[in-house]
């Protein structure tokens, strides 16, 4: 069997597991050839490609990023673009795509699947908002990342009496703030899925700085005031639909400077938090996902994702991994709450 792997979306530590369990195991276990599509959909789509076999992934396992390359390639979007990709994948004789991606590239492999062409997927979205799956790999790095700069900040915060405000990954789910806020000792955090009031933030800070310690606020690019919406950087639209966000914890710092008299700073840590090597965490659950996903493939069982449920690896139909996102419950939130001021 002939199989293609490609990864799309943002990048996040843990690609370059998959990748590498993925070959290994068909080329070893198997006996299966492999071609890698650069770039997403985009590979498939123009038929974009690089060798990809057991010497190519030598070495890759502790490597972040991709070596694929990725983009938000949607064919969907594209006139013809559905029908391009079948076409290409027949003329170069692929049997069976592994994609490994989030919310958006699962949703074009769900679609496929529908229209014929064999899929298995693999979540991956350092927001761990995928519903079908209790752990996405890619986020226990992103959260560890953000926890080291959280701790960094505490001392800095200090020395200057100034408040800071920690601006962290998270469209519509926080999970990433609220892991890396209770992790790092944060006094407020703040998540899109309920709106803050900024009087209650003012008045946290506040009691913060009578104890003689400063402030540190962690809060998701998609958290929203009471009386506000998502802070974005332009009105652009990517290929699904997103609009780039960005600002909210500068908005937030300003506001607090202005109410408190105390200054205060705001570091967004942006893709530092999905760049560089994974934790064991992640090459581990991205290992086991690669190897899980050959053997559906050698399997013939298509249009599925591996999962992970509890410390098992499972199967669950692709359209199970788009259907919901999964978000940040109310009783999580509150044992947060308890640390807050």
């Amino acid at each position: 069997m002939r199989i293609g792997v490609l990864t799309g979306g943002g990048d996040c530590p843990g690609l370059n597991a998959v990748i590498r369990a993925v070959v290994r195991k068909g080329v070893g276990t198997y006996g299966h050839e492999f071609v890698g599509f650069r770039d997403g959909w985009k590979g498939p789509l123009e038929g974009i490609t690089r060798p990809l076999g057991i010497p190519e992934v030598r070495g890759i396992l502790p490597r972040g990023g991709t070596i694929l390359g990725s983009s938000r390639t949607n064919p969907f979007k594209i006139e013809g673009g559905v029908e391009r990709i079948k076409q290409n994948l027949a003329d170069m004789g692929v049997d069976a795509l592994v994609a490994i991606g989030g919310e958006d590239t699962l949703g074009v492999a769900t679609k496929l699947t529908e229209l014929g062409v064999n899929v298995v997927g693999v979540p991956k979205t350092i927001d761990n908002d995928l519903g079908a799956t209790d752990f996405t790999f890619g986020f226990d790095t992103a959260v560890n990342i953000a926890m080291e700069a959280i701790d960094r900040l505490h001392t800095t915060a200090e020395s200057h009496h100034r408040t800071v405000v920690v601006e962290v990954m998270g469209r519509h789910a926080g999970w990433i703030a609220l892991h890396a806020g209770l992790a790092g000792g944060a006094n407020v955090i703040l998540l899109p899925e309920q709106k803050f009031d900024l009087d209650k933030v003012v008045e946290h800070v506040e009691t913060r700085f009578q104890t003689n310690y400063s402030p540190i606020i962690v809060i998701s690019e998609g958290a929203m005031p009471t009386d506000g919406d998502m802070i974005t950087l332009n009105g652009e639209l990517d290929a699904f639909g997103h609009v780039r966000l960005g600002g909210i914890g500068n908005w937030l710092a300003d506001q607090l400077e202005k109410r408190t008299g105390k200054e205060a700073r705001a570091v967004v840590l942006g893709h530092t938090q999905r760049g560089g090597t994974p934790t064991a965490f992640d090459r581990v659950l991205a290992t086991r996902f690669g190897l899980h996903a050959i053997d559906a493939v050698h399997e013939g069982d298509f249009g599925k994702m591996v999962a992970l449920r509890s410390t098992e690896i499972v199967r669950v139909p692709l359209a199970d991994a788009t259907r919901e996102l999964k978000t940040v419950p109310p009783h999580r939130y509150a044992e947060a709450e308890a640390f807050f001021g």
